[in-house]
């Protein structure tokens, strides 16, 4: 499904009545790897993205050669809500800058949060570990879903998790940040291995009134 026909769906402004538990999610990764993309299929409501045009500043300093057609960068967050489990779970989603120099942003916004999806493009595999090694420090649990992109080398994931070291009960999964059903399934993969981290209801925040 094209990301740009997203905004065509019904997009509820409103909790689902069956609602009875809520989740912050991060949505992580590397500058350029998709996460405005990815937050912007999967939202039911009108994502809030806040980015701006990039610059000259920019040369030399973000890594365009993946995405040379990139004229936007997230500079703050980007926000999206879904629901899952037959509308009893809503996901907060907040994409972050990709940029390490917004390092601080992403300490602030893993606050609080239940867990991370971390996306990861094959061109360029070290440009996450940096986000890898902060969730770590914060001891924030999460799922890494490699972002197919049409021009990138496909490896066997046993190779992608042995290149990331990831541990083996990490969740490794592949996706298309244009595609609305692989974006809700590595979604529902990283909420089946935080269910199991959590195996109390209570770990899920009650949403407020």
């Amino acid at each position: 499904m094209d990301s740009a026909n997203w905004s065509d769906r019904p997009a509820p402004h409103y909790l689902a009545p069956a609602v009875n538990r809520s989740a912050k999610i991060v949505v992580a990764g590397a500058f350029g790897v998709g996460k405005t993309t990815f937050v912007g299929s999967v939202s039911e409501v009108t994502p809030l993205r806040m980015e701006e045009p990039i610059t000259e500043a920019s040369v030399g300093v973000d890594d365009l050669r993946g995405t040379p057609h990139k004229t936007t960068t997230t500079v703050a967050m980007d926000f999206g809500r879904i629901h899952l489990l037959g509308d009893r779970l809503v996901l907060y989603l907040f994409g972050t800058p990709g940029q390490t120099r917004f390092r601080p942003l992403w300490e602030g916004l893993t606050e609080g949060a239940l867990g991370a999806l971390v996306l990861v493009d094959t061109r360029d595999l070290d440009g996450c570990h940096e986000v890898l090694s902060l969730l770590e420090e914060q001891q924030t649990p999460y799922a890494v879903a490699i972002n197919v992109f049409p021009e990138a080398p496909r490896y066997p994931l046993h190779e992608i998790r042995q290149a990331l070291a990831l541990d083996p009960d990490t969740p490794l999964t592949e996706c298309d940040a244009r595609d609305r059903r692989s974006c809700v399934h590595a979604l529902i993969t990283l909420t089946e291995f935080l269910t199991t981290r959590h195996t109390s209801a209570a770990s899920l925040v009650e949403p407020r009134s």
